[in-house]
């Protein structure tokens, strides 16, 4: 079950941090941080005085998760923040986030990671296994430990579907036809994730046409991305689950066999063991489409069962739904939106050393998008209404849309499957790998790195 900030303040309250013998009482900074949280009022104050003197702001980090932390003492603890940075930001957790996110300069003190860990632990003392020191080291880890955030449950409290049970589409009368649902085809093998389930575990592991795979669907982001986890080298598969952290409003998900956290949106790993591996997990196609509309087309699918194990409510629009119908983020992230709202949908692609990102509302106007990434040509096919898109490789044709179908520039008509475009004289033209995602997200992760469509 989830634990509340609320349920965690009342636990500190209650002494449930470990005792004061298992700080390193030498370092007067941490016992300074440790003071935030539990200790008299007096001694509280004269270590705070002992900050401002200090005058460093390298503490705020540290500062800043026992703010998130304690009720009864976060308008002394943002005093010391303001005095250290000059900036005014007031009690909101949210408005310091994104300000430490706009300061990377700002390198925290070493106290960080014992403070840190010692707060975490007492959520859920699993994440051990994701925190261990001599991972935490900032020359060590791929991202910033400052902005590894606690998103609201203990490991696993988000569970993974490892091989769940599939029906025929005939016997899943739960689903409606407006249903979104995740659609995969490999290897002939052709099946369907119900968003409406995929909410509540945000990651399958499966074997699917002969591949294993995981879609790892952050519902905070709006992505679902399919990754094959079987990698050059390593005699198993990955298996993979949510740990419970969040990194600018992305999940962190980890691996079952070293405990790595790894990036959701990326595929690599950014703290744990296989950091300097140079592992990056490769992209296969998903779709997001209706039931209906993939049922249609696949009438052969197999879905998600109702029976999962777990107890949820499943219906539609239940999972997520003020988060999906409000413009606002629950987590912080820096965002530009001079362009794009922060909660605008987009396809993405990451393929041929390149990245680029196309609005979901360019499909709007048209429904097919010819256009090229690293100088590789593409066609996209999408709908805005469905949130579908499709990419596929189109070498040196310019394609349209007639008829409810696709046609090139001499007006041959063209198949369209899962996994390629498929022309009149039989030429094969393959699927190139995307996802949706929120705008943030893409913004947060790629930036300047990345090209955005804007015809």
């Amino acid at each position: 079950m989830p634990v509340s900030r609320r349920q965690f303040v009342g636990m500190v309250g209650a002494s449930a941090l470990a005792p004061a013998t298992s700080w390193a009482q030498e370092d007067p900074v941490l016992d300074a941080l440790h003071s935030t949280l539990r200790g008299g009022r007096t001694d509280f104050e004269a270590k705070m005085a002992f900050l401002v003197q200090r005058g460093n702001p390298d503490v705020v980090p540290a500062l800043l998760t026992a703010m998130r932390f304690t009720d009864r003492r976060r308008d002394d603890i943002v005093e010391v923040m303001e005095t250290l940075t000059g900036e005014q930001l007031g009690t909101d957790w949210f408005d310091w986030m994104l300000w430490q996110e706009q300061n990377p300069q700002i390198v925290p003190h070493p106290s960080l990671i014992p403070f840190k860990r010692e707060v975490l632990l007492q959520i859920d003392d699993n994440f051990d296994l994701f925190l261990r020191p001599e991972y935490l080291q900032r020359q060590r880890m791929k991202i910033r430990l400052e902005e590894i955030t606690w998103g609201g449950v203990r490991k696993d409290g988000i569970p993974s579907l490892d091989n769940p049970t599939l029906i025929s589409a005939s016997d899943a009368d739960y689903l409606k036809d407006d249903d979104l649902v995740f659609g995969v085809s490999i290897n002939g093998d052709v099946r369907a994730y119900p968003l409406r389930i995929m909410g509540w575990h945000e990651m399958f592991n499966e074997v699917i046409g002969g591949v294993p795979v995981a879609l790892a669907y952050c519902t905070l982001c709006g992505s679902g991305i399919l990754f094959e986890t079987q990698v050059p080298g390593r005699r198993k598969p990955f298996v993979f689950g949510s740990s419970g952290f969040l990194y600018r409003s992305n999940k962190l998900m980890f691996d079952r066999e070293t405990h790595s956290l790894w990036n959701q949106y990326t595929g690599k790993p950014v703290v744990g063991p296989l950091v300097d591996s140079g592992i990056e997990l490769k992209q296969r196609p998903v779709v997001i489409t209706t039931w209906d509309n993939w049922k249609s087309s696949h009438p052969d699918t197999r879905v998600l069962s109702l029976s999962t194990g777990h107890r949820r409510n499943y219906g539609s629009g239940v999972v997520y739904r003020e988060y999906f119908a409000s413009p606002e983020l629950m987590f912080p992230a820096l965002v530009d939106q001079s362009e794009h709202r922060q909660k605008d949908y987009i396809f993405t692609i990451r393929q041929f050393g390149a990245a680029r990102a196309w609005p979901l509302d360019a499909f709007d106007r048209t429904r097919v998008i010819n256009d090229a990434i690293a100088d590789r040509p593409l066609v996209l096919i999408g709908n805005s209404d469905r949130r579908t898109v499709r990419a596929y490789e189109r070498a040196g044709h310019r394609f349209k849309a007639s008829g409810g179908g696709l046609v090139d520039e001499s007006g041959r008509k063209w198949t369209l499957s899962e996994e390629m475009l498929i022309g009149p004289d039989g030429t094969q033209l393959p699927r190139v790998a995307g996802h949706i995602s929120y705008w943030f997200a893409w913004d947060n992760y790629l930036g300047d790195a990345a090209s955005v469509y804007n015809g």
